[in-house]
This record gives structure tokens, C-alpha cells and sequence, in this order.
């Protein structure tokens, strides 16, 4: 299985820390997000990588460079225009091919052993769509997701209103796409934000009734938006190691 990593955008809720990097390639437990999500993705196998770069796209790419000196094979493309999550995606459609994909965000960090367990889960019951799911106390800050028998997802609410959904689940922003997913990218239309959404392809296959689980992760999680996020990170990191 092959692994796209979205790591184009600006992050600017991250303020002055990202006036001149990107915010992958910001610092949490004395190593960069992105060698945290790369070392995430190597444990489950995948060395094959595309990572989308955009904003200062030089600094990763010239960084990692062909990701030999860390036991992968990185791709790089270019968002040139950075025009949302959907468009990015749909730039991996070449790299993948016919087969299905582990897709993550340069900001997302899980506990490594969620990668092959999203894995191994996914090749035991393949589905049209896997997307991994965090517990939180609100997920207002993401997305909630609604799962029905088997996992299956019946509804998903982006950004619902503080304190009005009664699921605790979140979309964490891992998935495993068959290659379906290109078709339903390329139906998506802009979003009020003016961006092509991914979650928009997502919400297109579930009307299809198209085959879409859950998959709940285990151990930490944390999706780096804000310099809070990055703190907080550094605390769970240390917790795990004493």
C-alpha cells in the first residue's frame, strides 16, 4: 500500500511560528510533525510516499529530499494553488493508480501502533472507505460521526456548534480511499470557504450508499492547528515516555 500525506498548507492559525516554515515541519518532542507522521507510516509497512507540499514547499522537499536517509520513497507534487484538502487529494490520483491508499495530514499525530491496525483492519474487511475515529468530550472543533452496526458511517457533521452533538466520535483525519474516491473528487463543487473539501467526496459516497466504516484509534492522539495543540503534544509525548 502506498501513503499520501497532505502537507501543503499554510497553517496560519499557528500565527508567527509558521511566518516562514510550514507547520509540518514545526518541532514537537524534539523532532519535526512530519518525521513523526513519516515514522507512523513506516511502522505499518508503507515506504512508498507522496507528500503534496505548497506553502514554503522547498523546506520539506529539500529536507526529506527522495527520503532514503529515512528508509522511504518520497514523491513530491506540488499544490500550486492551494485551493482545499479535495484538490490536493485529487493530485495523487497518478501515484496510486488502481489500488487503495493510506491518505493522513503532515499535522495529524497518533500512537504508531494505529497504522498498522488501520491497515490490517482495512485488508480483513475492505470497504470503499476506512476513516479513523478519535473519542473526544466535543467534537466541535472537527467533525462528528455517527456509526451504525458494523461501524458503518451514517452521518457525518462537520464543525457542529459547541455542545450539540450526542457522538463523541471524531473524524482524525486518517484514511484508506479504494480508488473510488477520484471519481467523487471530481464532483465536488467549492465549499462556503471557497476550497474543494475532501470530507465534501465523502459525504457524495455516502449518499451513494457506497461502503463506509469507522475505525477507532487507540492511545494519543492530536491534530496540530494551533500553538496549544503543539504544547499539549509535547506533554503527551513526554507522558509516554516515563
Amino acid at each position: 500500500m502506498k501513503a499520501v500525506i497532505l502537507a501543503a498548507g499554510k497553517g496560519t492559525r499557528m500565527k508567527e511560528l509558521t511566518k516562514d516554515k510550514p507547520k509540518s515541519m514545526l518541532e514537537t518532542g524534539k523532532r519535526l510533525i512530519l518525521e513523526h507522521v513519516f515514522d507512523q507510516v513506516k511502522k505499518a509497512g508503507v515506504k512508498d510516499l507522496l507528500v503534496i507540499t505548497g506553502y514554503f514547499a522547498t523546506i520539506i522537499e529539500d529536507h526529506f529530499k527522495d527520503g532514503g536517509d529515512f528508509g522511504l520513497n518520497i514523491t513530491y507534487m506540488r499544490q500550486e494553488v492551494l485551493s482545499g484538502t479535495g484538490a490536493a487529494t485529487k493530485l495523487a490520483e497518478n501515484f496510486v493508480g488502481d489500488s487503495s491508499f493510506l491518505l493522513t495530514y503532515g499535522d495529524i499525530m497518533s500512537s504508531i501502533e494505529n497504522y498498522p491496525r488501520i491497515i490490517s483492519d482495512f485488508n480483513s474487511n475492505p470497504c470503499d472507505a476506512l476513516l479513523a475515529l478519535t473519542w473526544v468530550e466535543d467534537p466541535y472543533r472537527g467533525a462528528a460521526v455517527y456509526l451504525g452496526e458494523g461501524n458503518k458511517i451514517e452521518k457525518i457533521i462537520e464543525k457542529p456548534p459547541k455542545g450539540t452533538s450526542t457522538s463523541n466520535w471524531n473524524n482524525a483525519g486518517i484514511y484508506i480511499f479504494s480508488p473510488v474516491i477520484f471519481e467523487y473528487l471530481k464532483k465536488i463543487k467549492l465549499s462556503p470557504r471557497g476550497e474543494y473539501e475532501l470530507p465534501d467526496a465523502i459525504t457524495l459516497m455516502m449518499q451513494d450508499n457506497l461502503n463506509i466504516r469507522g475505525f477507532k484509534l487507540e492511545g494519543y492522539w492530536g491534530d496540530l492547528g494551533t500553538p496549544e495543540d503543539v504544547i499539549r503534544m509535547n506533554e503527551i509525548l513526554e507522558g509516554f515516555k516515563k
